[in-house]
C-alpha cells in the first residue's frame, strides 16, 4: 500500500480533499466547527463539532455526494497570508481555530480558500478541487479533542484520495483483502490468542497461539547462540532510583505503572536497556572482551491510552526481543555490517522484504559532540554499503541520542510495517558510567547498540498473521498436519499409527475422527489453514502410504510414509 505521508503529492492531494469534505460538511451542517484535518499514513481525516448532532453511517453518501459536486464545479483553491490580528478577528466566532491561532507565534498566517470555505493552513494544496475527484470516505469514529480524555468528544471522519479511479479501486480493493487478513479475526477463528476487558491491551495467547510464540522465540534464541549473544533476564520491577538514572522518571513517567513496596517507589519496566546496563556494571571489561553481545526477550508494560489500544498492534503488555551491544568505536561499522547480514537472514526465512533509512541527528535538541556523530552516522552508512543495501536518508530524525538504521518490513500484500532497529546510543552509558580498560590502560566509554529484529514479540506475530492471511509457512504452523480417516470406526488404527508415528518424529499433527462426512472434516482442516490434510482409507492402511492434500489445493497425492515424512523434514529445515 502507498503511503499517504511519504508520497509528496499524494500528500497534498489528500490534505486537499480533506477541506473539501470539511466544505461539504459545512453545506450540510452549518453548525460544524473544525479543529484539524492532516494526512496520516493511511489517508486523512478532519475532526468536527457538530455540536449536538452526530454523523451516522448512513450519512457517509450524502457527504460523499457533497463532495462530488464540488469537486465537479471545479472551483480553484487560492492562498491567502494574513496577520495574527487579522486571523483572530476572521475566526472570532470558533473556539477551536481560536486554539490554535493562539499556539502560533507572531507573523505571517496561511489560509486556504476554495469558493464559500476558507481554513487556516500551511499548505501547499492542488490548483483546484477538481483534483479531488476520486475519493472516499471510509470510516468515521470519535476523538477527544487533542486527545485528551478531559476534552469535549469531537467527531472524525476518515477517507482516502487518488490521482485516479484506477488507483482509488486499486486501493480500496487492497483494503477488502486487509480485511480478510485483520489478525484480530484470524486470532479468534484459528484459536491463537483472546483479549479481556480484565487485562485491557494485555493479550492471552491460547495454546496453539502459545505453538506459534513458542516457535519464534526458540528461533530467536538459536539463531542468536550462532551469532555469540549472551542470555540475560533482568527484573520486571525496579526501583525509582534506577528510573531517574536512566531518565524515565522525568520524561516517561506517565507512561509506567507504578507501585509502593517497603516504603520505596518502583516501577515496572518500559524498557529492557536499564537493567541490561545494570548487568554490564557487574563486570570488568576490556577491549579485548568486546564486542559485549547481550540478548533478552524482556517482557515489558507500558500505559497506552485505551483509544489506541489495537488487537496485538498495540498493547499495553509486549516482549521485546532486545539485545545491547557494548563495542569499542572502531568495531561499529563491522558489527552493524554484521547485524544487517543477521536481520536479512531471519526476514528472509519470513519472506519478508524490507528497506533501510538512517535517520542522523536532529537539527537542535541532541547530546554529544558533533565529530562523535558525525563519525557514528558514517559508520551506519558505511555499513550498509559493505553489506550490499542501500538506504533511504532521513535528515534530523534521529533520537536525541544517537543516530539509527530503521529497517521497515513490507508484507504480503505490500503493507509497510517498522520492525528492526539499529539504535546508537551515546546518552545511557554516560549515565550509568560504564567503561572499559582501552590497550593503553584506561577507562573509557564503550559505544552502546539497542537493537530489535521482530520489535515486538505480540506485534510481529500479528503481522505474521497478516502476512501469511493465517496459512503459515510448514515450519511455523500450530497444526502442521490433519489426519483424517475415511471410515472412522475401519480406520482409526491405522490414523492413530500415522499420528503417534508423526508425533514422535516431531510433527504437530491433529487427529480428525469425528462423526462426520469426509468432505465436511476436509473443509473444516482448510477452514484452520492447516497445511496438509492425510486422507486415510483402506489402500493408505494396506500400502502403508499416506494421501495428502495442502491446503487450497483439490489434487490428492499418494506416496509412501516415509517419503511424506522427508517432504515435511526438508521443509521445516528449508523454513518453507
Amino acid at each position: 500500500m502507498r503511503d499517504f505521508k511519504a508520497e509528496l503529492e499524494l500528500n497534498t492531494l489528500n490534505h486537499s480533499c480533506a477541506h473539501v469534505m470539511a466544505q461539504a460538511i459545512k453545506h450540510l451542517y452549518p453548525q460544524a466547527k473544525f479543529w484539524v484535518g492532516p494526512v496520516v499514513s493511511e489517508g486523512f481525516y478532519y475532526d468536527v463539532d457538530l455540536g449536538e448532532e452526530a454523523i451516522k453511517d448512513e450519512d457517509i453518501p450524502r457527504i460523499e455526494k457533497e463532495m462530488k459536486k464540488i469537486c465537479k464545479d471545479g472551483k480553484r483553491i487560492s492562498k491567502q497570508e494574513i496577520t495574527k490580528e487579522e486571523a483572530l478577528e476572521m475566526f472570532k466566532d470558533d473556539e477551536y481555530k481560536l486554539d490554535l491561532i493562539s499556539s502560533l507565534e507572531d507573523g505571517t498566517i496561511t489560509c486556504y480558500s476554495q469558493g464559500d470555505f476558507t481554513d487556516l493552513c500551511r499548505g501547499p494544496h492542488v490548483d483546484t478541487v477538481k483534483a479531488c475527484r476520486n475519493f472516499k470516505l471510509l470510516k468515521h469514529s470519535g476523538a477527544y479533542w487533542k486527545g485528551d480524555k478531559d476534552n469535549k468528544v469531537l467527531q472524525r471522519i476518515y477517507g482516502v484520495c487518488f490521482e485516479s479511479p484506477e488507483a482509488l479501486q486499486e486501493h480500496l480493493d487492497l483494503m477488502e483483502e486487509a480485511k480478510k487478513r485483520d489478525h484480530k479475526k484470524l486470532g479468534k477463528e484459528l484459536d491463537l490468542f483472546m483479549m479481556s476487558e480484565y487485562a485491557s491491551g494485555m493479550p492471552f495467547f491460547l495454546p496453539k497461539g502459545m505453538i506459534l510464540r513458542n516457535i519464534l522465540e526458540n528461533y530467536w534464541y538459536e539463531e542468536h547462540t550462532k551469532e555469540g549473544y549472551q542470555f540475560i533476564k533482568t527484573p520486571i520491577m525496579m526501583s525509582k532510583e534506577l528510573w531517574e538514572v536512566s531518565g524515565h522518571w522525568a520524561n516517561y513517567q506517565e507512561n509506567m505503572y507504578t507501585s509502593m513496596v517497603d516504603d520505596r517507589d518502583f516501577a515496572i519496566k518500559p524498557m529492557n536497556c536499564p537493567g541490561s546496563l545494570l548487568v554490564y556494571k557487574n563486570g570488568l571489561y576490556s577491549y579485548k572482551d568486546l564486542p559485549l553481545r547481550m540478548g533478552e526477550l524482556g517482557q515489558v508494560h507500558r500505559h497506552e491510552a485505551s483509544g489506541a489500544l489495537n488487537g496485538l498492534f498495540r498493547v499495553r503488555t509486549f516482549t521485546q526481543d532486545d539485545a545491547h551491544i557494548f563495542m569499542t568505536p572502531e568495531q561499529i561499522e563491522s558489527e552493524v555490517v554484521r547485524l544487517i547480514g543477521f536481520i536479512d537472514r531471519v526476514y528472509s526465512s519470513l519472506k519478508l522484504e524490507y528497506n533501510i533509512e538512517l535517520s542522523t541527528r536532529p537539527e537542535e535538541k541532541y547530546i554529544g559532540d558533533l565529530e562523535i556523530w558525525e563519525k557514528s552516522e558514517d559508520a551506519l552508512a558505511k555499513a550498509c554499503v559493505a553489506a550490499g543495501k542501500e538506504y533511504k536518508l532521513n535528515p534530523g530524525d534521529g533520537a536525541f541520542y544517537g543516530p539509527k538504521l530503521d529497517f521497515h518490513v513490507k508484507d504480503s500484500i505490500g503493507r509497510v510495517w517498522q520492525c528492526g532497529t539499529i539504535q546508537l546510543d551515546m546518552n545511557l552509558p554516560e549515565r550509568f558510567d560504564i567503561t572499559y580498560v582501552d590497550s593503553e590502560g584506561k577507562k573509557v566509554r564503550p559505544v552502546m547498540v539497542h537493537r530489535v529484529i521482530f520489535g515486538s514479540i505480540e506485534r510481529f506475530i500479528g503481522i505474521l498473521i497478516e502476512h501469511f492471511a493465517g496459512l503459515f509457512p510448514m515450519w511455523l504452523a500450530p497444526v502442521q498436519c490433519a489426519v483424517l480417516p475415511v471410515k472412522n470406526e475401519y480406520h482409526d488404527a491405522y490414523a492413530n499409527e500415522v499420528l503417534e508415528k508423526l508425533t514422535a518424529k516431531g510433527f504437530r499433527v491433529e487427529l480428525d475422527n469425528r462423526e462426520e462426512k469426509l468432505g465436511y472434516r476436509l473443509r473444516e482442516a482448510q477452514l484452520s489453514k492447516i497445511p496438509y490434510s492425510l486422507v486415510l482409507g483402506d489402500s493408505e492402511r494396506d500400502q502403508g502410504t499416506v494421501t495428502y492434500r495442502m491446503h487450497g489445493s483439490q489434487k490428492q497425492t499418494t506416496v509412501a510414509f516415509d517419503e511424506f515424512v522427508t517432504m515435511l523434514q526438508e521443509q521445516v529445515e528449508n523454513k518453507i
